[in-house]
């Protein structure tokens, strides 16, 4: 290893060292004030407004984004454009979480102005406790002081680092007050590999299904195989309970007079399946140990439908 990258490494692990010393002047340092600050939000009929400037304005929009996808209503509104008509998406449904590391921002001071005139509920997220922003709050939570991570104690960094934790101990004490389940978190994550991994066969499955009665001739069952292109097909008794699967492995073991047979004598009885509820990761996983390429999803014995491992690999679930 060179000098310099020692350098390097020398300088990154100071600054995450230093960082996570403020996480825990942080942790430490919430009180009361915290607690009341998620009954507020609790109890708003209608969104949380997150604003803040320069860098707390980055750090608001990820809040505004983690606690959306939550189940907390949430939208960032720019200081500077709140200005210029967009304090009209501020309601008195509402309520306002503003950051400031300063607590004096002068871009603030006219959606602070707003939520005191029209007694929107306001949080305020500064390490001056005796700052505008913290003394119009109607909840003030101070952050600790804590050294910035450049050196200089110029750069936003411990600072952001510590406002950007504290939105997501917000965003995870409210998601686990109004139990927010994955199913939940999969409804505001449709695409993507997260929306992927949360996708459940109902999702993934074919509805139309490659099924046979018992006493099907063979040469039927071939054609439906050939068909629905799934290259297998489900028997059902008279029920309607899925009783059985036939594949080309079945096939192979009777291939001398095949065409003789019906489907109970060809069938794999009792075939594994799965329920539409499960997750695709879950049934692609099983398609993979069982090396299969399909699994009839199956509610009270009776198929629903049909889940390919490649509808599983087109969902981004490999």
């Amino acid at each position: 290893m060179t000098s310099s990258n020692t350098e390097y490494l020398t300088a990154a692990r100071r600054v995450i060292n230093i960082e996570a010393a403020a996480l825990s002047l942080l942790s430490d340092s919430l009180d009361d004030s915290f607690a009341k600050a998620v009954e507020v939000i609790l109890s708003a009929r209608g969104r949380v407004i997150i604003s803040g400037m320069g860098k707390s304005g980055h750090i608001a929009r990820k809040i505004a984004a983690t606690l959306a996808s939550t189940g907390t209503p949430a939208q960032f509104v720019h200081p500077a454009e709140a200005s210029h008509g967009d304090l009209g998406m501020v309601t008195k449904e509402d309520v306002a979480l503003v950051l400031s590391n300063s607590g004096e921002t002068p871009e603030l001071s006219d959606i602070i102005a707003h939520t005191r005139r029209f007694s929107i509920p306001l949080i305020g997220v500064a390490s001056n406790a005796n700052s505008t922003l913290l003394r119009e709050a109607d909840v003030a939570i101070v952050l600790p002081k804590a050294d910035e991570a450049c050196g200089t104690g110029v750069v936003p960094t411990s600072s952001t680092t510590m406002t950007l934790a504290l939105g997501d101990a917000l965003a995870v004490a409210l998601m686990e007050h109004r139990q927010f389940t994955p199913d939940h978190f999969r409804t505001f994550h449709p695409g993507g590999k997260l929306g992927a991994r949360l996708a459940k066969v109902r999702d993934l499955m074919h509805r139309e299904m490659p099924l046979v009665a018992e006493d099907t001739p063979m040469a039927d069952v071939l054609l439906a195989i050939t068909a629905k292109g799934f290259g297998v097909a489900g028997v059902v008794d008279p029920r309607g309970h899925l009783t059985g699967i036939i594949t080309d492995g079945d096939l192979r073991r009777h291939m001398r007079g095949l065409l003789d047979l019906r489907a109970s004598d060809v069938m794999t009885h009792n075939p594994l399946c799965v329920s539409p509820d499960d997750l695709g990761e879950r049934a692609m996983a099983v398609m993979d140990s069982r090396k299969i390429t399909c699994l009839f999803a199956v509610t009270d014995r009776r198929a629903e439908g049909i889940l390919h491992i490649h509808d599983c690999l087109r969902a981004g679930l490999a």
